[in-house]
């Protein structure tokens, strides 16, 4: 029960607008959201003590009683309506349960996709004061990758596409949590996957999840060009709205990783 909640879900505001209107948003209708022992799936969300599906039926529930926890604060935080546009981390684990546990390994392929023209690795030919900002950023990812795990980068300016090598492409992919059978490398994984597309960069989402920079770090490296313009010409209202809209996916991926960190050493395990 209660997959309809999100089907075709999320939108968020400004895809809305575009569509013309905000999805229908159904009535609170349960009293207290709560996390029920645990089972063969896990920690269960429940609603009034029955347990929550997500929406290709499976019951949501998580391999840590600490994020069913978090997830139940969003339930719980609904007011008269249900809006999953507020609900990240809901939303996370729907596509964590749904979609990443059944394919990890292409899930995985995507993430080192980015690797191959990464958003660190394009540098701007000026003005100096890009530069220096984007050396500032990019340059402590880059020497984390080539000294923790030998993965050497090159770096190229402007538009034109670097090859990167084997090797690095190769040394990145091992350290995605991907190939243990545990259902935490599937959540770390979902995390990661998330973090590469809402800041285009595989190698910061790594190094986050990795413990090489913070989140906080890792979200301004990800947007230095786009603070740069409007340090330039203005504030952007629109790009601001759109950007507080992702930083909620971002938090809600941040939260799996700060509840189920990679192994001790830095690597999901063989």
């Amino acid at each position: 029960m209660f997959t309809e909640i999100f089907e075709n879900q999320p939108l968020d505001p400004s895809e809305a607008a575009r569509r013309g209107a905000r999805p229908a948003l159904r009535k609170r209708f349960y009293r207290r959201a709560e996390v029920g022992d645990q089972d063969a799936a896990g920690f269960p969300l429940l609603l009034d003590g029955k347990p929550v599906k997500t929406p290709a039926g499976r019951a949501l529930a998580t391999p840590a009683s600490a994020l069913a926890e978090k997830i139940a604060e969003e339930w719980n935080a609904q007011q008269d309506v249900i809006d999953p546009a507020r609900m990240p981390l809901t939303r996370l684990a729907n596509a964590v349960i749904d979609a990443v546990r059944d394919a990890p390994g292409p899930v995985a392929d995507e993430v080192a996709k980015y690797l191959g023209s990464d958003l660190v690795c394009y540098r701007a030919e000026r003005p100096a004061g890009l530069i220096e900002r984007q050396a500032r950023a990019w340059d402590p990812v880059l020497a984390w990758a080539r000294d923790a795990l030998g993965a050497r980068f090159m770096l190229a300016q402007g538009v034109m596409h670097v090859t990167q090598s084997d090797d690095a492409i190769a040394a990145m992919r091992a350290a995605i949590p991907s190939e243990a059978n545990d259902v935490q490398d599937v959540w770390r994984l979902g995390a990661v996957a998330a973090i590469t597309t809402l800041t285009g960069s595989g190698l910061l989402a790594l190094a986050l999840a990795h413990g090489a920079i913070d989140a906080d770090a890792a979200w301004a490296a990800a947007h230095v060009d786009e603070d740069w313009q409007m340090a330039q010409w203005g504030r952007d209202d629109d790009a601001l709205e759109r950007r507080a809209y992702r930083r909620a996916e971002f938090d809600a991926a941040v939260t799996v990783l700060s509840v189920l960190p990679l192994p001790e050493g830095g690597r999901a395990p063989d």
